[in-house]
This record gives C-alpha cells, sequence and structure tokens, in this order.
C-alpha cells in the first residue's frame, strides 16, 4: 500500500483479537511540543518583522506536514495498523455485507466514518411526520426568530446532550469498551445503515436465534437522549437471551446528522427495514424498546409497523412541552412553546393513538427526570401517556370521572390497587369482542366497550387496565433496568388460549 495512503486512513482504536491500539498516529502528537519549540527557536512563531503573518503561516504548516508524515510513518511501520490497512481497503473493494472481506473488517474497531456502508434504504422513506405548521404572525415574530435560534444552537444540545462532541469525547474510552465487550463476548456484529435523507446511523446486532427460544425475538433498543448503544439498555433484553438489535441516535457517536426529529424518524425507519430486509426478522417477531426519549423513536417506528409483537416504554414522557415549560423561567414559556412545537414536538401521545398492539409502560417511582415536580409520583408524565392511551382504547370506561380515579390512583404506586378481579375483567372484554365482529382480536382499537357500565364497574375496569399495561419500578431515572421488569406486553387472550382460573 503507497505511504501516502496511511496519512489519511482512520484511527484504529482497537485490534479485537489484540489490545486497544489508539496509538498509530500519537508519535506525532507526543512529539509537537519538541516540534513547536525548535520552530519556536528558529523563528517561526516570533512576530517581529513584516512578514510575521506568512512566517507563522509558514510555521504551522510546517508542523503539520511534519506531524502528518510521523502519523503515516508510524502507521506503515507497525505491522497491525498495516493489517488493518489491508483488510480496510479490501473490505471497500467488495461491499458483500456477510463476505469474507466484510467479516475480516469487523475484527477492528476505528473511525466510524470510514466504514463501508452495510445497508442503504431501497426506495423511498416513509412519511415522517411533519412539526407543526409555522404561522408567521408579525405580533408573534420576534418570539419566532427567538426559538429558530435557540433550537438551531443550544436547543437541540440542551434536548440531546448525546448529540455533544465535547461529551463524546468524554465518554469515548467507555464507548469503546462496551463496543468490545457487545462484539466479543456476545457476537455482535456492527454495520452501517444509510437512511433515506443521507445519515449514516451506527448499528449492531446480537443474533440468538439459534442460541435460545427468546432468540427468536428481535428487541430493538431506542436509548435516551444522553445514551448510547454501547453502555445503554441493550444489557436487558441481552441478559434474557432475546436477538437485540442497537442505533446510536443521528449525531450520537458514529451515527452522522442530527438529532432533529424527522432525521430520528428516518434512522429509525430505516434500522426497521434493516432488521426486516436484511436481516430477516419478521415484524410480528420484533419488539421495540424505548428509554426516556427514546420512547418517542420507538412509538413513531410502532406507528409505522403496526404489525410489530409490542412495545416496551421505560420511564418515558406523553409530551416533552410539558418536562420543558416546568424547567424554564416563565417569561420566556412562549418562546419554548414555539420552538418546541414548530422544532422538537416530541409528542408521544400523538403517536401512541396511531398503534393498536400491546404496549407496556415502565414507571420509575422515584424519577427525577419524567416528574413535573420533584418526588411527587402524580406529576409523572408516564402517568399521562397511559392515560391517554386508555382513552382512547377505551372511550367508555374512562369517562372524566374515571380519568379523575386514575389520576388518582397513579398518585401512588401500583401495588396499592388492590382487590381487581382479573377472571371478570377478562371474560367481560372477551365476550365483548367476540360479540361485535373482531374476531377476538384486540388490535382494533378504540372499543367501545363500557357504556353500559355503572361508574363503579368503569372504575374496576380502570384498575384492571392499569395494572395490566403498567409496572413500577422503585428507582431513579438512569438506573440499569433489572431483567424481570423487561416482558412481552399484555394483550386481549383470545378463547383458544386463555384458561380462566
Amino acid at each position: 500500500m503507497p505511504f501516502h495512503k496511511y496519512i489519511f486512513t482512520p484511527r484504529l482504536l482497537k485490534d479485537y483479537e489484540g489490545s486497544r491500539l489508539n496509538l498509530m498516529w500519537s508519535f506525532s502528537y507526543y512529539t509537537s511540543p519538541f516540534l513547536v519549540s525548535i520552530l519556536y527557536r528558529r523563528g517561526y512563531f516570533v512576530a517581529e518583522s513584516v512578514g510575521t503573518f506568512a512566517k507563522v503561516t509558514t510555521g504551522i504548516g510546517l508542523l503539520v506536514a511534519v506531524s502528518l508524515c510521523m502519523r503515516g510513518l508510524g502507521r506503515s511501520m507497525n505491522m497491525v495498523y498495516v493489517r488493518f490497512a489491508e483488510t480496510l481497503e479490501n473490505a471497500r473493494r467488495n461491499s458483500d455485507r456477510c463476505g469474507e472481506p466484510k467479516a475480516a473488517l469487523r475484527r477492528y474497531d476505528f473511525d466510524f466514518n470510514q466504514w463501508p456502508i452495510d445497508y442503504t434504504v431501497k426506495g423511498g422513506s416513509r412519511k415522517t411526520i411533519a412539526q407543526r405548521n409555522k404561522n408567521f404572525w408579525i405580533s408573534s415574530l420576534p418570539c419566532q426568530i427567538a426559538a429558530y435560534v435557540a433550537i438551531h444552537t443550544f436547543g437541540i444540545r440542551m434536548i440531546y446532550p448525546g448529540s455533544v462532541r465535547l461529551l463524546q469525547n468524554y465518554v469515548e474510552p467507555m464507548l469503546i469498551e462496551g463496543r468490545t465487550k457487545l462484539v466479543t463476548q456476545c457476537s455482535g456484529q456492527r454495520n452501517k445503515v444509510k437512511t433515506a435523507d443521507g445519515n449514516e446511523i451506527d448499528t449492531i446486532i446480537i443474533d440468538n436465534r439459534h442460541k435460545s427460544t427468546n432468540g427468536k425475538t428481535l428487541v430493538i433498543c431506542s436509548e435516551g437522549n444522553a445514551s448510547f448503544y454501547e453502555i445503554g439498555i441493550m444489557s436487558t433484553p441481552l441478559d434474557l437471551k432475546y436477538s437485540v438489535l442497537g442505533w446510536n441516535h443521528p449525531g450520537f457517536a458514529g451515527s452522522s446528522g442530527r438529532p432533529y426529529p424527522d432525521q430520528d424518524q428516518n434512522a429509525i425507519d430505516a434500522v426497521m427495514q434493516f432488521a426486516i430486509g436484511e436481516l430477516g426478522f419478521k415484524p410480528e417477531n420484533i419488539i421495540l424498546y424505548g428509554w426516556s426519549i427514546g420512547g418517542y423513536s420507538t412509538l413513531y417506528a410502532a406507528s409505522q409497523y403496526p404489525e410489530v409483537k409490542g412495545v416496551v416504554l421505560d420511564a418515558t414522557f406523553d409530551d416533552v412541552l410539558q418536562l420543558a415549560l416546568p424547567r424554564m423561567p416563565e417569561r420566556i414559556s412562549n418562546i419554548v412553546k414555539i420552538a418546541i412545537r414548530d422544532y422538537v414536538n416530541l409528542n408521544n401521545t400523538e403517536l401512541i393513538t396511531r398503534y393498536n398492539g400491546p404496549v407496556l409502560l415502565i414507571r420509575r417511582t422515584e424519577d427525577e427526570i419524567i416528574c413535573s415536580e420533584d418526588a411527587n409520583l402524580g406529576t409523572n408524565r408516564g402517568n399521562f401517556l397511559l392515560i391517554n392511551m386508555l382513552k382512547y382504547r377505551f372511550p367508555n370506561i374512562f369517562k372524566p370521572e374515571q380519568e379523575t380515579f386514575a389520576k388518582e390512583l397513579l398518585s401512588k404506586p401500583i401495588d396499592f390497587i388492590k382487590n381487581v378481579p382479573d377472571d371478570l375483567c377478562i371474560s367481560l372484554l372477551m365476550s365483548y369482542l367476540t360479540d361485535n365482529g373482531n374476531n377476538g382480536t384486540s388490535r382494533s382499537y378504540p372499543i367501545e366497550i363500557g357504556a353500559e357500565f355503572s361508574s363503579e364497574q368503569r372504575n374496576t375496569m380502570v384498575k384492571f387496565l392499569i395494572k395490566k399495561h403498567l409496572s413500577d419500578f422503585k428507582s431513579t431515572h438512569c438506573t440499569p433496568l433489572p431483567e424481570e421488569f423487561f416482558q412481552t406486553p399484555w394483550e386481549i387472550p383470545s378463547e383458544t388460549d386463555y384458561v380462566f382460573t
């Protein structure tokens, strides 16, 4: 391989059959102070004459040129790096994702922007959910301008701090260690997926189809606003021997782009197409799992692929605006509303009513992030997401009186909900579906059961439905989820697969 190519090939971070290798170019980095000292003594950085600018520029140019040459020299003399560079060049010439050259490349961890693309979305993407139409009025023009500037400078970074490069640099050693564990201990396979809007998404698949019964089900994990698949929520379904697909939001670690809603929608859509079209998982064998802000990505995917097996939402919210307003000064509330609704409208309530499959919400009873008020379980925004979903699915049960009753129930841990006649409630639901032409399936919401019920009967059904769709975990927001909390979401059983007790 020509010497000049070693200068511009990517950083090699890890040889999975060896040790971490971040030293191929560091010789020039560590010797650069000596070079600066030499150039300084020779007068290249001293402002003495009219030619100061030219002299300083020449000095910097020399420093860069010498450093690059040292980097190339160090790499070309290291046999591990030489093998890596040759493997990368070979893989680029052979685009087969499962071919031998690509398999050989997977033994290395390196700058992901140089990783060959493994899968490109075919044809157009599914229609993204647009943000609110922006009506510019002269009276609100200053707020409109302020909202636009805020979101496109610091705002998107506040909502998704994981996209900040400084944070990524800080956690890079942990990301490398996490990827190493997923690859070497779990037989993970990293893939680059190209979206319909041209972003390149960093993904990893652990395929357990031939290792366990649970492995026939794929869990697609969507991370929080400062989390990455390398150190995120994948560990819980992996402990349960599911097949697991992790991915990073646009702008996170190896993924390109920015985590604006349209780019995030295209990203999770590409991940879904990759899982179905390339990996061969059927939608009915896919569980979508989202934590915190990853609930938005998860629910968007569920709205586009309604046949998926189920949705698990851990520590998520109904509407990001309801979390933003209490944390911002009241005097700028109008700007916050415009910024969220026009540019980052993460409204999970709208999305959850577009999916009729089974949903499990996991609520953390000591959550300090998802509550509007500290230490007030009744203000946990997951409560409102659950109620809004159940109101849509069972409108004749969740009358205004029952909505108030549900809020009271959810102000305490669900262990306080006692004496629920499960068999009776299930029997009523199954009978209604059978008698009303639903063929025993619950995926045809809304279900109009309850119009003839008394208030007491509705309250009983409210307690039953809350307990079937919500699980409480006594913890704060960022505690890893124990495996016993990750379960296949409940749905109304058919007459052929339910035995009354």
